[in-house]
C-alpha cells in the first residue's frame, strides 16, 4: 500500500464524518455561488480544522472565485489542496539530526495519548532508515511502563536502557546517554512520564531530564516531540499550548489519526501552534507511522469529497 493510500485509510473516520457534507456541497460540475461557500465553511468546521484557519481558507476561496480563478465545485477542492500544502515548509518537518554523536529525541505527552507506543513506532521508523537506536525508559512513574517499552524494544529489535519502577528518571537518562555514546548509537529516544501541567513534580522531572541530556551530549535534546491524541481534536491543541509553557517543543507526533473523525485537526494545529507536525500514527503496530507530508495529507483529506 502506497503512502497516499495509507494516509487515506487513516482518514477513513474523518471521511465517514464529513463525506456526505462535501458531496452535498460540492457535487461535480456545480457552479460556485455564495450559498455553496457558506455551506462549505460549515462542513470544514465539522472536520475540526479550527475556525481561524477555516476562515482563512474560505476567504481565499471567495477571493479567487470573485477574481474568476475558480468556477466550479471541483476547482475548490484543488484550490484547498494547494493552500493546505503551502502551510508546511519542508524545513519545518525534518528531524534535526546531530552533526556528530547520537541524536537525542525527548518524547513527552499526557497519559493516554499513546506516547509509549509512539516511541516504539519512532524506534521502528529510525531503524528502518538504517539507524541504530537506543530507547531510554524514563517513564518510571507509571506502573508497567518500563515493561511495556521493554517488550516493544524486543519486538522491534533495538536496545533499551532501564531501571526499576520508581527509579530516578534523571539517572535513567544519564545512563542512556552514556550508553548511546559508548555504543555509537545514531538515535537515543527518551520516553518520559505522562504528565499534566498540574503535576508540578512531573514537570520538574521533565526539566531535570532535559538538563541531564544537555550536560551529557552537546546540543541535546535535538528534538522535543509531544505526542497528541488526534481523537480529542481541539483539546489536543490545548494540551500542546500548556506543554509549550514548560518545555520548548520542536515537533508533534499526532497519534491515533486512524481512530479519529477529526483529521482536520492537523490543519488546526498548524494555525494555532507554531510547532510542526512531524509524524502521524496510523494504526496499532510499530510499522504504522509515517513522516508527515502535507503533499500527501492534503489530497487524502480532501478525498472526503468523493465516494469511498
Amino acid at each position: 500500500m502506497g503512502l497516499f493510500d495509507r494516509i487515506k485509510k487513516g482518514l477513513t473516520r474523518t471521511r465517514e464524518k464529513v463525506a456526505a457534507g462535501f458531496r452535498a456541497v460540492l457535487p461535480f460540475g456545480r457552479k460556485i455561488d455564495e450559498e455553496m461557500i457558506e455551506q462549505l465553511e460549515t462542513t470544514m468546521l465539522t472536520a475540526d480544522m479550527g475556525p481561524a484557519m477555516v476562515n482563512k481558507l474560505i476567504d481565499s476561496v471567495r477571493r479567487e472565485w470573485k477574481r474568476g480563478k475558480l468556477a466550479e465545485s471541483q476547482d475548490i477542492i484543488e484550490h484547498l489542496k494547494c493552500k493546505v500544502i503551502e502551510l508546511w515548509p519542508e524545513g519545518d518537518r525534518t528531524i534535526r539530526f546531530a552533526e556528530s554523536g547520537p541524536t537525542v529525541v525527548l518524547v513527552t505527552g499526557i497519559n493516554g495519548s499513546g506516547k509509549t507506543t509512539s516511541v516504539a513506532k519512532l524506534a521502528r521508523y529510525f531503524k528502518d532508515e538504517g539507524k541504530t537506536v537506543i530507547l531510554a525508559a524514563c517513564d518510571t512513574f507509571r506502573a508497567a511502563a518500563v515493561q511495556q517499552l521493554t517488550e516493544w524494544s524486543e519486538r522491534i529489535g533495538v536496545q533499551i536502557v532501564k531501571h526499576q519502577q520508581d527509579a530516578d528518571p534523571g539517572a535513567v537518562a544519564y545512563d542512556a546517554c552514556e550508553a548511546a555514546i559508548a555504543r555509537n548509537a545514531d538515535v537515543l529516544l527518551i520516553d518520559t512520564a505522562g504528565r499534566l501541567h498540574t503535576q508540578d513534580n512531573l514537570m520538574r522531572e521533565l526539566g531535570k531530564i532535559h538538563k541531564v541530556v544537555q550536560r551529557k551530549i552537546p546540543g541535546a535534546p535535538h528534538e522535543v516531540l509531544i505526542v497528541l491524541d488526534a481523537t480529542i481534536g481541539q483539546n489536543a491543541i490545548n494540551q500542546a499550548k500548556v506543554f509549550g509553557e514548560h518545555v520548548e517543543v520542536t515537533g508533534i507526533f499526532l497519534a491515533k489519526l486512524d481512530g479519529s473523525a477529526k483529521g482536520g485537526v492537523v490543519i488546526g494545529i498548524r494555525e494555532q501552534l507554531d510547532v510542526p507536525v512531524k509524524f502521524v500514527g496510523l494504526g496499532e503496530t510499530p510499522a504504522d507511522v509515517e513522516a508527515f507530508d502535507p503533499a500527501v495529507f492534503a489530497p487524502a483529506l480532501f478525498e472526503v469529497g468523493e465516494e469511498s
